[in-house]
């Protein structure tokens, strides 16, 4: 990787220099007239020492010598050191990419590390929501992400079987006299216990036994709720196909409860809970937190119990080096509190957990959702997309089949797209219209822009040229200078938890293709087509793999 030999050069002239081992950025200028990469390494070093920075500067450039990568390495500014790369290395980059094809970009930096990511949760007896859309997305693209650093990885889904939202769903089911059999009923339902428990005390009554017997098992709602956890489960496993999401560990709140109350029990007795008012809460504020209820005055276990439960369960299940879960950001402080009772009662655990949170979505057209259960569903979003997809399509010369597939995953890309592009812990707003564009800052417009280079790539093999790369002309293209990028925007998007930085590379990287797309004449009598069929080349392997990592569908034809 070439950004890895860059940083071992300058770490070796500050050895020289004396300074030792210190850290510093590499960035990516963005003016490319600035060279292909940067550092402030001088800068950094003068604020500690005094010296002046672009002396600092001038003695690096002169102790890293005339390295083979490097065309010429130069100061600016007030100490930065711009670095450009010899033709050569950028030549060898697009070499690179075609030997390993689908493996570019991947790393060993975790091999032999044992990661669990969580994410989707959604409940069953309640609709799918944008929320878990949200954690989908983001949740996959972070298990891409630590695959491709060599980790060994699990997918979880952890899903609240039991609770108040299933007591509401049974009790809406039985007033309404609906079929626990399909997700439209579950929906009606929930809707109509939830109003009833905000607004009618004696409902209000009922559903609590409700969910007292969802506990207890009781046999007088025991098919009513195995009816409605099983379609719930069977339509969520056809909205993963859709997503493109498989899962190695599913683990419901039904197992999580046992272990979790037990753990609350042992905690009681060793003083990490306590009892107020006939429940059992954890302490925060000893610990700078806030404190929350674990058991409730009914004994009943809370959230924050089962995910104690749960943290043993995953253990059990495949022991792990590390376990993230994945949900919004306004359980942030439900984990900190979580994660602080599980380090006093199982010390082995400590740094072993990690939350990633996201945002809200929201729509242009307003909220998604409403406290009175009613919501925009995560199917029906997709669904609306895909509809907008189909009449993009409709007029092509394609199959049925293959129009429906190319708009279901124009959809998803669409979707996932506009939660991948910005920071995970930033809220989002969807705008169906922009999120489908093929101008640009879209999912479609990266896998259109994939789809053109394909079309080269074919047109050139029926007219039997091959990409090679013998003979490369003298200046790089602004295409090929991108390439050796992505391997360190693949590495800092798993050591940050960002996918929104392989999100922004492919976003320019397909905007640089276009632009040379658009003035070259790739397949031409020239010597140096078969080179400039590598750079083509190149640029769908990368498209293809960075698409990959957001779970997005690379699409040959659209």
């Amino acid at each position: 990787m070439v950004e890895a030999t860059i940083r071992e050069a300058i770490q070796r002239a500050l050895e020289t220099l004396g300074y030792g081992a210190r850290p510093f950025t590499l960035d990516r200028p963005a003016d490319r007239a600035h060279g292909d990469h940067a550092t402030n390494v001088a800068l950094m070093l003068a604020a500690s020492g005094g010296k002046d920075p672009r002396t600092i500067a001038r003695e690096i450039v002169e102790a890293l010598g005339a390295p083979p990568w490097a065309e010429r390495i130069e100061v600016a500014g007030a100490g930065f050191i711009n670095l450009y790369l010899a033709r050569t290395c950028v030549r060898d980059t697009v070499r690179e990419v075609l030997a390993v094809d689908r493996r570019f970009g991947a790393h060993e930096t975790l091999v032999g590390k044992r990661i669990m990511v969580e994410y989707t949760q959604p409940n069953p007896f309640k609709p799918f929501h944008i929320g878990h859309l949200m954690s989908n997305t983001i949740g996959e693209s972070l298990a891409r992400l630590y695959e491709y650093s060599g980790a060994e990885v699990r997918r979880a889904n952890y899903q609240g079987d039991v609770g108040l939202h299933v007591a509401k769903c049974l009790w809406g089911l039985m007033k309404l006299g609906g079929s626990p059999s399909s997700v439209e009923d579950l929906g009606h339902a929930y809707v109509e216990g939830n109003r009833a428990y905000e607004d009618d005390a004696g409902a209000k009554g009922e559903i609590t036994a409700y969910n007292r017997m969802v506990y207890e098992r009781a046999p007088q709602i025991a098919e009513a709720y195995r009816i409605g956890r099983d379609t719930s489960l069977a339509h969520f496993e056809d909205l993963y196909r859709t997503l493109g999401t498989r899962f190695d560990h599913y683990f419901f709140e039904s197992e999580s409860q046992l272990p979790g109350r037990a753990l609350v029990k042992e905690g009681l007795a060793d003083g990490v809970f306590v009892e107020s008012e006939g429940a059992v809460v954890f302490r925060g504020d000893e610990h700078g937190l806030h404190t929350r209820v674990f058991l409730t005055s009914e004994g009943l276990p809370t959230y924050e119990a089962k995910e104690l439960g749960l943290a043993q369960l995953k253990a059990d299940k495949w022991p792990f080096d590390t376990s993230i879960t994945v949900t919004a950001a306004e359980q942030d402080e439900y984990f900190k509190v979580v994660f602080a009772a599980l380090a006093r009662l199982r010390p082995a655990f400590v740094g072993k957990f990690a939350h990633v949170s996201h945002g809200m979505m929201t729509l242009v057209s307003g909220k998604m959702s409403s406290r009175r259960g009613n919501v925009v569903t995560g199917e029906t979003l997709l669904e609306g997309m895909r509809t907008l997809a189909r009449e993009k399509v409709a007029e092509r010369d394609f199959s049925d089949e293959e129009k429906e597939h190319i708009a279901s995953a124009v959809a998803v890309a669409a979707i996932k797209y506009q939660i991948l592009r910005q920071r995970t812990g930033k809220n989002t707003v969807f705008d169906p219209a922009r999120a489908l564009s093929l101008e640009g800052d879209s999912g479609p417009y990266l896998q259109y822009a994939y789809t053109r280079a394909v079309s080269v790539l074919e047109k050139a093999s029926r007219a039997g040229v091959a990409p090679a790369t013998t003979l490369a002309p003298p200046i790089a293209v602004p295409l090929e200078r991108l390439f050796h990028h992505f391997p360190g925007v693949v590495l800092r998007a798993r050591e940050t938890h960002e996918p929104h930085q392989i999100a922004t590379y492919l976003t320019e990287l397909a905007a640089t293709w276009n632009s040379w797309y658009a003035v070259e004449k790739i397949l031409d009598d020239s010597p140096l087509t078969p080179y400039k069929l590598a750079i083509v080349k190149a640029f769908s392997c990368t498209m293809q793999q960075g698409l990959y990592l957001l779970g997005i569908e690379a699409l040959p034809r659209m």
